[in-house]
């Protein structure tokens, strides 16, 4: 957390632990799916680098690409509505992630 105290860090490296961290999210609300929620909170939080080695690592860990939120949407379809994550709709393509049948692949 940046302050008065600590300058706020743009454009720092991330670690593989780091990286690695975020495969040990779990949500809140245990109807939660737990692959999204770390889905989410990593393309929240990951600069596209360092997301790309984070879903290597979760491919790798057997989780899954397609899981779906809440609405019933896997995190390529929801972030693929966001104008700055092409990159990032990119990598999880690559890696083998899908929209729904629903959203109409």
């Amino acid at each position: 957390m940046s302050g008065p105290d600590k300058p706020k860090v743009i454009g720092e490296e991330w670690s593989d632990e780091r990286v690695r961290s975020f495969l040990d999210l779990q949500p809140w609300d245990a109807s939660e799916n737990a692959d999204y929620h770390a889905l989410l909170k990593a393309y929240q939080a990951m600069r596209a680098e360092d997301f790309e080695r984070f879903i290597g690592f979760f491919v790798a860990a057997g989780r899954d690409l397609n899981a779906t939120g809440g609405e019933g949407e896997t995190i390529l379809e929801r972030i693929s509505r966001h104008r700055r994550s092409v990159d990032y709709a990119t990598i999880l393509e690559n890696a083998g992630a899908k929209k729904t049948a629903a959203a109409g692949n």
